[in-house]
């Protein structure tokens, strides 16, 4: 199917790249990309694609001028600590061609794509702090995700784009306060779904076309918050076997490729729930009149933030199967509900029998 060029396509199962699956395959796992030895693409336009996923804008001057900041940084890190030889030609590329370099071979494959892991966390890092420098609440930040989720969504609904439901929220005070209480660990940091969107797809095989274009627009893969991933739908190398395509590349896959489920702890949640879950954090763009407000000190952060932000992709039948029975929403917040009533009244005390 084709749809407006904003919005692009969706890619069929049959068009996957060794690059996507490795993108899905980290996802679904809750992987780290700073464990990848190389990347996998081709032509400056997918190198290009990468950045704009990312939220840079590689044509605006100022934005380039952050990037060579970054790679910069990353350099001088890695040679004041581990005295890392850099050749001169891989220390003066672009990032772009630093993308490109890291997908080929050799020496200078191996640099650019150490640079490029420095670079990855520097950026984290700024983005972090840049957060906690504006002058901006948490309500307007995630008004800010928000609009960029239903920007990219919205796209994808109205281009018909094989997607049943699609829901979005941000989790109530009463539901955070039950949330931490049901929790052995009760801080607010552990908290990854205040931000929360549920999309349904029409069928299973529309799984990971869905992921793989989210990963372009909207939560790039190396965002993805390593072992928060939960997959309990696709048995990913069965799955990737009955493909041909996907058949052909799964060897050269660099990380682990298994046909175990990803189940999370959980205690709540029944065995017969069935649900692919991620947390990523997604890199947001302020606006200018935001960045002007910020000290001083904030101006070299660059102009992205990072939010934490939680995501379900599952299917339409699978969606069915876990609103019967025991695997329901109700059920699963009532067993919530009456453990955390239980921590409340009597901690971790087993129940006595009562006197006769």
């Amino acid at each position: 199917m084709t749809h407006d060029a904003t919005v692009g396509r969706l890619k069929r199962l049959e068009e996957f790249t060794l690059m996507d699956l490795e993108a899905v395959n980290l996802v679904l796992r809750g992987d780290s990309v700073i464990d990848w030895h190389r990347l996998e693409l081709k032509t400056e336009e997918e190198a290009r694609a990468l950045l704009l996923a990312q939220e840079f804008r590689p044509d605006e001057p100022s934005d380039r001028a952050h990037l060579e900041n970054l790679k910069n940084e990353a350099i001088g890190y890695l040679r004041r600590h581990f005295d890392f030889p850099i050749p001169s030609p891989v220390a003066r590329a672009s990032v772009e061609d630093l993308l490109l370099l890291a997908s080929g071979k050799g020496h200078r494959q191996l640099c650019a794509c150490t640079i490029l892991k420095a670079m990855h966390i520097i950026h984290h890092v700024a983005g972090r702090e840049l957060l906690f420098s504006i002058p901006m609440s948490d309500q307007d930040v995630f008004h800010l995700v928000e609009e960029k989720v239903y920007r990219v969504i919205g796209g994808m609904l109205a281009a018909g784009f094989p997607i049943t439901e699609f829901i979005g929220g941000r989790k109530n005070k009463d539901s955070l306060y039950t949330k931490l209480l049901s929790k052995t660990d009760t801080t607010a940091s552990a908290i990854y779904d205040k931000l929360r969107f549920r999309i349904v797809t029409r069928s299973a095989d529309d799984l990971l076309p869905v992921l793989l274009y989210l990963t372009e627009r909207l939560l790039p893969f190396n965002y993805v918050t390593p072992k928060q991933s939960i997959n309990t739908i696709l048995h990913f190398r069965s799955y990737c076997d009955s493909k041909p395509l996907l058949r052909s590349l799964l060897s050269q896959l660099q990380t682990e490729v298994d046909d175990d489920l990803k189940v999370g702890d959980n205690s709540f949640s029944d065995q017969d729930y069935r649900v692919i879950h991620f947390v990523v954090d997604l890199p947001v763009r302020l606006p200018q009149e935001i960045l002007e407000m910020a000290p001083p000190a904030a101006w070299s952060l660059g102009p992205l933030v990072f939010v934490l932000c939680e995501f379900q992709l599952l299917d339409r039948d699978t969606e069915a199967s876990n609103e019967v029975g025991d695997a329901s929403h109700a059920r699963y917040k009532e067993r919530q509900k009456q453990a955390v009533k239980r921590r409340l009244k009597i901690g971790v005390r087993p129940l006595r029998e009562p006197k006769r």
